[in-house]
């Protein structure tokens, strides 16, 4: 091929991916505000108009705010690759730190940098702006710039000595150094996860044992019923940041935790939150963590493998804006373009997610209480304004949960 073919490829796949991400988006925010006058019948006990107007309205929003981001995201990459910026900060490195990983690391992080700053605003309005408009937001903007330096700090001492290995690995290791990057890549995705509980999520939430006696004695006797063995049960101070509540798991082997946000123990009744922890167990009793686990590091070795390939191809580089091969342009412009091709792919990977839902959500039905999980799904979707009407076809692409309607009808199904 080509570089000019691969580049009128390249710019093809850009301006099709964008145009389907642009168009499933304006049919959701068309199909939201169609179904915004009436709450659905299976909700209407429980969810007023207002409030189901008030989830249209926070969608519809959200929709509209990301056909920008989605269009400056466009533009963005367009302007890295194809316009010549990241060929240019190439250069620039280069000239600074020769042509060795120095370079390689001074190229990422110039990357990095611009994307950060011009990408910066939209998280400013999301934040400020949209979550605050709908009463969600709890940021105040010393704590966001406390987090923003704090996640720079932190994906700066983890992420540079494991880039840093990767570009040793391109230039030294030979024809198969994909797969040693690949194995890399996999234990120091291992590392983060066993240290994430106990030396990350500190760093940025407050972390108490449940104090609640009677729902931690209800959540003991659920983790010995389903034979699962923790470090602890949590609550998470998520309050200081946004009024949406959530639950999840934490860590693998001897690190596992649970952790609620506080926003949720307010919120449930204790039946329900051992429901709502009944799903997540689901997901570990079913093993779709480690399907999860092991789908995603399969297609990182087929994606590292295919970058094996790409690597020496002159007309992959001279494609995409650079002029000069190098180790670090070749992981940039491989993972810069990779998502365009990806996103018309996106539904398979929701299909799998929505299946691991379904999954989680009957096995919980068998556990706990089925009518409990729905009723406590049910407030959190209330609480936390998720429209209860999405467009189908958005919602196969975009959400990796099943739509509301769908999945309560399948837990009242498994609840009798």
């Amino acid at each position: 091929m080509t570089a000019h073919a691969f580049s009128l490829v390249f710019l093809a796949f850009l301006l099709f991916s964008t145009g389907l991400q642009l168009w499933l988006k304006t049919r959701h925010l068309r199909h939201v505000l169609a179904h915004r006058a009436a709450v659905p019948a299976d909700f209407a006990s429980q969810i007023d108009l207002a409030a189901h107007q008030k989830a249209a309205d926070y969608t519809a929003a959200k929709v509209r705010f990301a056909r920008l981001a989605i269009g400056w995201d466009a533009l963005l990459l367009a302007g890295f690759t194809l316009g010549g910026v990241l060929g240019l900060f190439d250069q620039l490195a280069r000239g600074w730190l020769g042509s060795g990983i120095g370079a390689g690391l001074a190229l990422i992080a110039l990357l990095t940098v611009a994307n950060g700053i011009l990408t910066l605003p939209f998280s400013l309005y999301s934040t400020f702006v949209l979550e605050a408009r709908f009463g969600f937001n709890k940021v105040t903007p010393l704590l966001f710039v406390v987090d923003l330096v704090k996640s720079t700090v932190l994906g700066a001492l983890l992420g540079l000595p494991l880039v840093a290995l990767v570009l040793w690995l391109m230039e030294a290791a030979g024809a198969l150094w994909w797969l040693y990057a690949w194995a890399a890549w996999v234990v120091f995705g291992l590392a983060v996860m066993a240290i994430y509980p106990t030396f990350i999520a500190p760093l940025f939430n407050k972390f108490t044992p449940l104090a609640d006696a009677a729902l931690k004695d209800r959540i003991d006797a659920l983790l010995r019923k389903c034979g699962f063995a923790s470090n602890g049960v949590f609550v998470m101070d998520g309050s200081k940041r946004s009024s949406h509540g959530n639950a999840y798991f934490t860590g693998f082997g001897r690190t596992k935790r649970i952790v609620f946000f506080d926003t949720l123990v307010e919120r449930l009744e204790p039946l329900e939150v051992e429901a709502v922890l009944a799903h997540e167990l689901g997901h570990y009793k079913r093993r779709h963590i480690v399907k999860r686990m092991a789908t995603m590091y399969a297609l990182g070795l087929a994606t590292l493998a295919l970058l094996g390939l790409l690597k020496d191809s002159d007309w992959f580089y001279a494609g995409l804006g650079v002029a000069a091969p190098s180790t670090a342009a070749a992981l940039l412009l491989f993972f810069l373009a990779l998502p365009v091709f990806t996103f018309p792919f996106a539904w398979l990977a929701s299909r799998g997610s929505r299946k691991h839902e379904y999954e989680a959500d009957a096995y919980a039905a068998e556990v706990s209480d089925g009518a409990a999980l729905v009723s406590g799904l049910v407030k959190l979707y209330r609480d936390n304004a998720s429209t209860l009407t999405p467009d189908p076809l958005h919602s196969l692409f975009y959400d990796s949960h099943p739509p509301a309607a769908l999945r309560i009808a399948a837990l009242r199904r498994a609840a009798a």
